[in-house]
């Protein structure tokens, strides 16, 4: 009987190791899909650059400037939002408790998902030759402000975007330093300058290369921005040069040029990054550092508060003017709304796109991790990071150098209409990938080891571990990752500048139609539905995935009671008999002048 109950248990995995190898071939699949993708899309340009000679970028005057501009103004973004996020972040830690704090991080949050024309918008309305901010500048300089526009418009867009960031992943990783260390520091009395030398810049310098090198390639592959700030010839850049080329003059080989120039200036950037430093996540974590029991900072104190209390206050005058003013301004737009049906196509066409790219980058981040995991249990290391790391190296692919690609690539079957937006929607959830992955990277990789061997004990494989096991744990962070790929989808304008129809635009199209006709209200209004979707998404999503019901087998959702049936199910020696709840008596120590029994 026990031999052919062993025989059952042998022949029962045997019988599912299809099932239980899913997760391996889930994750083959996307990695050759990436791979596939990404070296066609290379190649394509490989075939396209011999008819023109790379000598060309420094004897031709205008790939000259135009590399020569792409280089200062991305180094200029980079160092002035890194210099300025070391203080902030600095600031905010030394101080977990003022008026707005939370309101302040959650707006410093939204710099990674909102879409790039709203910000725009909001920073022409304050800082454009009419907004508010002009009558304070014509007071202190006596000249128009037109800062806003050319290299300095730039830079200040730039800032906007990723010092916020910079200064919001800096934070995460102070307050990862232990309290026992603040203790320490308060006991031996270190002053200021001690404190930064000793906790402070050894946290924050070990994030810097990589969070340097992921700021660059977001400026240096700056799209909208340079679009709407550039002012002329001599601020473009390089997507937008490989913009014109491609949509204006047909040029195909200056085209593939400039866009294997950028990749090979990102590629070199990161591979000097990869070579030092920590590797920041791409997406904040929600909580702060909990208050209580956290030791007293002796740097808090005397000049420091006033210190603070300038970054602090500069930050809010930098983030929060422009969203009050695309709110302001949209609200008295509304009233033109009524009569715009090309607004309700706009953003019916978005929302389908930004589903579609979503849930692309949601299968695939999916796909990878499990995939990692499955080799990663089988100590399989080399093969697991490499699955993981393909969808953290689409970074270094501008959106635009992968469209360039794949678009030369499929060019002789690529029709117009709903295959130019199938195009897009397959690039928007290939750079929406890496921050899906981010966020599901601790729920399914993060699983309790009690959870994992309980679940292999009682033989629970493939759509059943699924469900009862991973389930619970993932479907608050899945629906995170589809609301930052379908906002990251939704604010697009790079791509769908490329292969998008004018006469069938999405959202950010037909906002950036509105701003350079000087459709203003038309645009406010345009801005803050645009604003009004993006928060839409989270809140619904949210709620969806709260109103799920949960599972009722709660013994493999909780640690605490899956650590214990894993103990009692691994203790084969323990009597019958004997409750696994009651503990032995214990007997009293033998006394000197008694015999032990």
């Amino acid at each position: 009987m026990a031999s052919e109950a062993v025989t059952a248990g042998e022949a029962r995995p045997a019988g599912r190791r299809r099932l239980t190898r899913l997760p391996l071939w889930a994750g083959l699949a996307a990695l050759t899909a990436l791979v596939g993708l990404g070296l066609g899309s290379l190649g394509a340009l490989l075939a396209q650059a011999p008819g023109v000679s790379p000598s060309s970028l420094w004897r031709e005057p205008y790939l000259t400037g135009v590399l020569r501009f792409s280089l200062w103004q991305a180094s200029l973004s980079t160092l002035a939002s890194l210099g300025l996020a070391v203080p902030v972040a600095v600031a905010l830690a030394r101080r977990p408790r003022f008026a707005g704090r939370r309101l302040l991080l959650r707006v410093m949050e939204l710099s990674l998902v909102i879409p790039s024309l709203i910000a725009l918008f909001g920073l022409v309305a304050v800082h454009g030759r009419q907004g508010w901010a002009a009558p304070l500048w014509e007071a202190l300089t006596g000249s128009p402000a037109g800062y806003l526009y050319g290299l300095s418009g730039i830079v200040l867009a730039h800032v906007f975007y990723n010092l916020p960031l910079a200064a919001r992943l800096l934070l995460q990783e102070l307050e990862r330093a232990p309290a026992a260390h603040w203790r320490l520091a308060a006991q031996l009395g270190m002053t200021r300058r001690a404190i930064w030398r000793t906790l402070e810049w050894p946290a924050l310098k070990r994030l810097l290369p990589r969070l340097a090198a992921l700021i660059f390639t977001l400026c240096f592959t700056s799209f909208a921005i340079v679009m709407t700030l550039g002012g002329g010839p001599a601020s473009t850049t390089l997507e937008v040069a490989l913009y014109q080329a491609l949509k204006f003059d047909n040029d195909l080989a200056l085209a593939a040029l400039l866009a294997l120039t950028q990749l090979t200036i990102c590629l070199g950037l990161w591979a000097l990054a990869l070579s030092r430093g920590g590797a920041p996540s791409l997406v904040a974590g929600d909580g702060a550092m909990p208050l209580k029991g956290r030791w007293r900072r002796r740097d808090a104190l005397g000049a420091s508060r006033f210190t603070d209390g300038v970054w602090l206050v500069a930050l809010s005058l930098l983030l929060l003017p422009p969203l009050v003013a695309v709110v302001v301004a949209g609200l008295g737009g509304m009233a033109d709304l009524a009569g715009q049906a090309s607004l309700w196509s706009a953003l019916v066409r978005s929302l389908v796109m930004a589903a579609g790219a979503g849930s692309l980058a949601l299968a695939l981040g999916l796909a990878l991790l499990a995939g990692r995991g499955w080799l990663a249990a089988r100590g399989r290391r080399l093969m697991a990071g490499l699955m993981e790391g393909s969808g953290q190296l689409i970074l270094v692919l501008p959106a635009l150098v992968l469209g360039t690609g794949l678009f030369m690539l499929l060019r002789p079957r690529l029709g117009g209409g709903w295959q130019g937006y199938g195009l897009v929607v397959l690039v928007n959830g290939f750079m929406a990938l890496p921050f899906v992955m981010q966020v599901l990277r601790g729920a399914l990789l993060g699983l309790p080891l009690a959870q994992r061997r309980l679940a292999d004990q009682l033989d629970v494989q493939g759509l059943a571990r699924f469900r009862w096991l991973l389930w619970p744990r993932l479907r608050r962070p899945a629906a995170l990752a589809l609301a930052y790929a379908m906002t990251l989808s939704l604010g697009d304008f790079s791509v769908i500048a490329l292969f998008g129809s004018p006469s069938a635009p999405t959202l950010p199209m037909l906002l950036y139609q509105q701003l350079g006709s000087y459709r203003w209200q038309t645009a406010a209004a345009t801005a803050l539905v645009l604003l009004a979707a993006v928060g839409a998404l989270f809140m619904l999503l949210g709620w969806l995935t709260s109103r799920l019901p949960r599972y009722p087998l709660r013994s493999l959702s909780s640690d605490s009671s899956t650590a214990s049936l894993s103990n009692a199910s691994s203790s084969p020696s323990r009597s019958p008999s004997r409750s696994p709840s009651r503990e032995p008596r214990r007997s009293r120590p033998p006394s000197p002048d008694r015999p032990e029994p």
